[in-house]
């Protein structure tokens, strides 16, 4: 739900009523991840997706029948063989659907709206939802941030419930990431068990391009579009500007390593060092190879990076280090222009972060969505 907050956020400041269905869990070859939402107010205007198009019709229904009921429900989607013309995933996937009524009474809607200002506004927030388990707790929820891990909204239950909750649910914040896991009704493995949805929303992650190049303006326009906070750096003030970078988040100019010193990453940032100029390049990935970031990657030719090896090399960079560097950067995609070159090196980012080969799926054995198949439940009082 929290991957159209923006959209919803508005929604509740316009006093909307509207239903929300978030996918909760997915199997097989589905086309959308957990958290995936489609949202439908009282007037019928739909914005989100949860199928890419397998089932959206069949859910536009449930979300309208919600909202007139005020009840939650779980539906299952999956392919129907006996039956072309059934509701279901014709990739032949099953998704698990959570449909929840906001509307202007519901006790839900306060803890929903806190957690879709959180995430609208950029704020780190996880929210944690009841998708199965009694009825008359599906679908109650409860938000916690990185500041207030005690939780806000609750289930109404066992109140050790709401505080192992809100524990699991900074864990998952704490990790950027979204799943479910089971606990007992008391908030152990004891009682009834509960499914419980975990949403987390984080800050976009970093893309940080080094050199203000023609190749690094094209660079920047695929990493916006891919949801990351671009940051342009150039120790040359003549290069690094706004004219030239406008759709950057953040214009630097200083020396790259220096920049990388005082520069705040995180697991998820990546790093694309397009100068391959030594003086710029050695001090700077000296540095990076030795961060905690998901991506390290330089331009040059097949010369330049055995050059630029024998360089680090000699200032102590060791081979366990350089072998965390994409170099030449990007994938074989026989990439000449400013903008293809940008499509390869955004490429090898993406199958470095989700798993993926970088081969052609035609002819391929390869899972198509690698990260895409849900995790197994996480069950409280378990070693996993």
């Amino acid at each position: 739900m929290l991957d159209i907050a923006d959209e919803l956020h508005r929604w509740v400041e316009q006093g909307r009523d509207f239903a929300v269905a978030t996918v909760v869990a997915v199997g097989g070859s589905a086309p959308r991840r957990p958290g995936a939402a489609l949202a439908v107010d009282a007037d019928g205007t739909a914005i989100g997706s949860v199928s890419g198009g397998c089932v959206e019709g069949a859910v536009y229904a449930l979300c309208q029948q919600a909202l007139e009921d005020g009840e939650s429900v779980l539906e299952r989607f999956g392919y129907s063989d006996e039956d072309a013309f059934a509701v279901g995933l014709t990739c032949g996937g099953v998704i698990d659907i959570l449909v929840t009524p906001v509307r202007a009474h519901d006790p839900v809607r306060p803890v929903l709206a806190s957690a879709l200002e959180a995430a609208a506004r950029g704020r780190a927030a996880a929210l944690a939802r009841i998708v199965s388990g009694p009825r008359e707790l599906v679908g109650r929820a409860l938000v916690v941030g990185p500041e207030d891990l005690s939780g806000y909204g609750g289930f109404g239950a066992h109140p050790e419930l709401d505080r192992t909750i809100a524990a699991e649910a900074g864990a998952f914040l704490e990790a950027g990431r979204t799943g479910t896991l089971e606990i007992g009704e008391q908030g152990s493995r004891c009682g009834a068990p509960l499914t419980v949805l975990v949403e987390s929303s984080v800050p976009p992650p970093r893309m940080i391009v080094f050199g203000a190049i023609d190749f690094a303006s094209a660079l920047v326009r695929i990493g916006t579009f891919l949801g990351y906070r671009v940051t342009v750096c150039d120790a040359r003030p003549v290069f690094a500007t706004e004219a030239r970078f406008p759709e950057a988040d953040e214009i630097v100019v200083e020396w790259p390593h220096r920049y990388l010193e005082r520069t705040e990453v995180d697991a998820r940032t990546v790093l694309c060092v397009l100068t391959h100029d030594a003086k710029f390049d050695v001090p700077l990935l000296q540095r990076a190879l030795r961060l905690p970031v998901a991506y390290v990657g330089a331009m040059g030719s097949r010369r330049t990076h055995l050059d630029r090896n024998e360089r680090l090399r000699e200032v102590g960079v060791t081979e366990l280090e350089l072998a965390r560097l994409r170099s030449p950067i990007g994938l074989d995609l026989g990439a000449r222009t400013p903008e293809e070159t940008a499509l390869s090196i955004a490429a090898e980012i993406v199958a470095s972060r989700r798993g993926g080969s970088g081969v052609s799926l035609t002819g391929a054995h390869t899972p198509i969505h690698h990260d895409v198949t849900s995790e197994p439940v996480r069950r409280i009082g378990s070693v996993a």
